[in-house]
């Protein structure tokens, strides 16, 4: 039985995977298929046209115009001498076309118009980095959950296979008068239990395995499990301030709401710019035919024209000084959301940080008392064989043993997903950090 059992823990730790696919795979493939990265990566294209559409209210704009009319004019002068020929009904064509250029010379809003521009490109590539480094953490959290629910599978197998055996064996023992019936029964519950405990961990599979198929557009295959490779590190630097230190200039969500601080404070600037006033270079160009008139000839006419045209507004129903004031409102609370960003990514650093350090403490307790989990299965297993130790008692043990495998497990993926998240909160995390957690992987 024990060398039974020591085969299993092997298998199941160490066990060969053919044709698997790893951390990595997942990652990429989720980068090709998920609408959530898709959209942020359109959402980035789209920001980036913030910046020449600022621009272009620096440069100058030329409109083209053209017109064609059908004129019919009926005319009857008054007085004693009118004109020759003036009077009665005209019938013409007419068409021109015309050509304006203007180009601002001072229009203050324009100018802080320009420079938010470049405040809502930097808030599209921080909001970028975040979609960035959040499917990371969702491909992450989505491999290593299938991972556990498979694990959970065939712990809850492989337990429902021993207490079978054990079920056997008082079975036979009652047959013979060794064992009270009380011990079959016993063995009997527990096999019901981990009946239905293997059903629920079924189905909790099925379910991770389409949330990570979601993540990827495709079924998912066999994944790697953790290898030899795993590898318990602790953070370096070791000091938790500095990490915070980092965060506080790195940290993607932090730079996002910096630029939504920098760039509430332009727009208070750009609504109180809106008193002074306009100097535009104005240029026209027109041409116009005729083949009559009220006097009954044609005519051609050409106009060109160059200008410098000033614009004072005065008064707008106090329109200007209620946008001023809702301007400065909202950098006021842009100004909080800041604080309350900077006071929130030192708080997810600093639980990243504890994550992995108190991770790595609870993975070595976890070893150990498998360790000693096994050591109380083979000790109660030989109480039974020479009558000291219960039935109940080799239960209670196989149970205790599989419940530890089981929390070491999730214990083990938790500091991996822990290593990932503090990297997130220095704004480190790429698929080159996630190399590193995938080399854990056999």
């Amino acid at each position: 039985m024990k060398i039974k059992l020591l085969a299993f823990l092997l298998a199941t730790a160490f066990g060969t995977v053919a044709q698997a696919v790893d951390l990595i795979d997942i990652y990429r493939d989720a980068q090709s298929n998920d609408p959530v990265f898709a959209s942020a990566r359109a959402a980035q294209q789209a920001g980036q046209e913030k910046l020449p559409q600022g621009r272009s209210l620096l440069l100058p704009s030329v409109n083209l115009s053209a017109n064609s009319t059908i004129n019919d004019l009926t005319t009857q002068y008054r007085g004693a001498f009118p004109l020759p020929g003036a009077n009665g009904n005209h019938r013409y064509n007419s068409n021109g076309y015309g050509v304006t250029l203007v180009q601002p010379l001072f229009r203050a809003q324009n100018w802080v118009a320009y420079t938010e521009a470049e405040l809502q490109v930097a808030q599209t590539e921080a909001q970028f980095k975040i979609a960035e480094q959040d499917l990371v953490l969702r491909a992450a959290q989505a491999y290593f959950d299938v991972l556990i629910a498979q694990d959970s599978v065939q712990l809850t197998t492989a337990q429902k296979t021993a207490i079978s055996e054990q079920l056997a064996q008082a079975k036979r023992n009652f047959e013979v008068g060794s064992a009270t019936i009380t011990d079959t029964h016993e063995a009997q519950a527990r096999h019901d239990l981990t009946r239905a405990q293997e059903i629920a961990a079924q189905n909790n599979l099925a379910i991770k395995l389409q949330a990570l198929q979601q993540l990827t557009n495709a079924v998912p295959k066999d994944l790697k499990p953790l290898g030899s490779q795993f590898k318990l590190e602790s953070p370096l630097p070791a000091d938790m301030e500095v990490w915070v230190d980092q965060a506080q200039l790195n940290n993607p969500q932090l730079a996002l709401a910096q630029a939504g601080s920098e760039l509430a404070e332009k727009e208070v600037a750009r609504n109180r710019s809106a008193h002074l006033p306009t100097v535009d270079l104005v240029a026209n160009y027109s041409n116009t035919s005729a083949n009559g008139s009220t006097f009954g000839v044609g005519s051609d006419t050409t106009s060109k024209s160059v200008g410098v045209q000033l614009n004072m507004p005065l008064y707008q129903g106090g329109a200007v000084n209620s946008r001023s004031r809702e301007a400065q409102a909202n950098s006021d609370r842009a100004k909080q959301e800041l604080e309350n960003a900077r006071r929130n990514v030192s708080l997810q650093t600093r639980q990243a940080f504890l994550g992995v350090v108190s991770g790595i403490a609870q993975v070595q307790a976890l070893q150990q008392a498998l360790t000693s989990s096994l050591s109380v299965l083979e000790a109660s297993r030989l109480g039974q064989e020479v009558g000291v130790r219960t039935n109940l008692d080799v239960l209670n043990a196989q149970q205790q043993l599989y419940a530890t495998r089981r929390d070491l497990y999730q214990a083990q993926y938790n500091y991996l997903l822990s290593q990932l998240r503090l990297k997130a909160a220095v704004g480190g995390l790429n698929e080159s950090e996630l190399s590193k957690i995938n080399q854990s992987l056999k």
